[in-house]
């Protein structure tokens, strides 16, 4: 499965989310995800194992629980796809630098004019 297809879905982007602050027994990730898309134990069961079988998630055992972590050399594929679309939006981001870089010039500008109150 390519890495768009794995991540296409909103409840394994989301679980991904919850994975990125930390390792999680299956159970926590059940629990919110259940919660928030209303769906079954075995569905969440179901997509942490296609993010397991396509190494965006690893898995451990501890006694009964499973702890469940992100693997970022997967996300890697999607960061490298991404790498040539970098140039559109970092020339954005160097634009709204310079729009707030002269906001607060014309700020300054205008605070230096203003009489001051002694």
């Amino acid at each position: 499965m390519h890495a768009f297809d794995v991540l296409g879905d909103p409840v394994r982007r989301r679980i991904l989310e919850l994975l990125a602050g930390g390792e999680l027994s299956s159970g926590a990730v059940s629990e919110v995800v259940q919660q928030e898309f209303g769906i079954s134990q075995p569905a969440v069961s179901q997509h942490l194992k296609v993010l397991r079988d396509n190494g965006f998630a690893s898995v451990r055992a501890q006694g009964t629980r499973r702890l469940y972590a992100v693997r970022a050399d997967a996300l890697e594929e999607i960061d490298a796809w991404l790498n040539q679309f970098r140039r559109f939006w970092n020339q954005r981001f160097d634009a709204l630098s310079t729009e707030i870089a002269r906001g607060k010039r014309e700020r300054r500008l205008r605070e230096e004019e203003k009489p001051q109150n002694d």
